[in-house]
């Protein structure tokens, strides 16, 4: 079954940089896309950054668009968000979820989901 496990978060101060990983079990995931989602306590959980696994094509939310870069290491079944410049706001439990590409960002939808990892950026 597909599992997705992040690990890479912990404590920064504001301007520094973190990389976060998922690696993902179950399947090739071609024909997938694969996304960052963060939520806030008491917040909705939102959306981040997602990659298509086949052709590499990203999408980001306007908040992060310039200082997160999501990629993926196809042979190792992983993905990844490096996050620079980090701000205070970024501060949320990260998680890592998978579903099948769509066709559209307008329309993408995710299944399968990480148990998520914090990330604390600090003033």
């Amino acid at each position: 079954q597909v599992q997705l496990v992040e690990s890479g978060g912990g404590l920064v101060q504001a301007g520094d940089s973190l990389r976060l990983s998922c690696a993902a079990s179950g399947s090739t995931f071609n024909g997938y896309t694969m996304g960052w989602f963060r939520q806030a306590p008491g917040k909705e959980r939102e959306f981040v950054a997602a990659i298509t696994w086949s052709t590499g094509m990203t999408n980001y939310a306007d908040s992060v668009k310039g200082r997160f870069t999501i990629s993926r290491d196809i042979p190792k079944k992983t993905v990844y968000v490096q996050m620079n410049n980090m701000k205070p706001e970024d501060t949320a439990n990260y998680y890592c979820a998978t579903g099948r590409w769509k066709g559209n960002w307008g329309v993408q939808q995710y299944d399968y989901w990480g148990q998520g990892i914090q990330v604390t950026v600090s003033s």
